[in-house]
């Protein structure tokens, strides 16, 4: 499972025209789920995003997450993450976890940030969505389990 990490002022997410998902500031969570993936990566990764500290405490240091901040969260599925890109100057996607299995892993991963933190939107699983933010920063993560 790979996790492209934003930090945003504000982030939305339209799907055929409509807002599905909008936070403040926060984190932009694009999510790559690989064949592999199993839920106790799932919770691990949920655990290691809450946590991870990427925002500015009083001395302008990073020490604070998005949990200490009661920031909102936006989650986006995004297969392109998955893509084996070792070799050529095409994406392989022979790595990411086919559709059904790997939308059944993202409602999980949604439905545990939702009970975990209080602020959590996101997109449609295999939607065309256009995502909109305003970077903080910026800065930019790429995190693996």
């Amino acid at each position: 499972m790979k996790a492209l990490i934003q930090r945003v002022m504000s982030a939305s997410v339209l799907v055929e025209g409509d807002i599905v998902g909008v936070i403040n500031q926060g984190l932009l969570i694009f999510i790559g789920i690989e064949k592999n993936d199993t839920p106790v990566e799932v919770e691990k990764m949920i655990n290691k995003l809450l946590s991870y500290r990427v925002f500015s405490d009083s001395e302008d240091k990073m020490n604070l997450s998005v949990s200490d901040i009661a920031g909102g969260v936006l989650l986006i599925s995004q297969f392109t993450l998955a893509a084996d890109t070792k070799s050529g100057t095409r994406p392989g996607f022979s790595t990411a976890m086919p559709p059904v299995e790997a939308e059944s892993l993202y409602d999980t991963i949604v439905e545990s940030f939702k009970s975990k933190h209080s602020d959590v939107a996101s997109g449609v699983f295999g939607a065309k969505m256009q995502v909109s933010l305003v970077n903080d920063g910026p800065v930019t993560f790429l995190l693996t389990c």
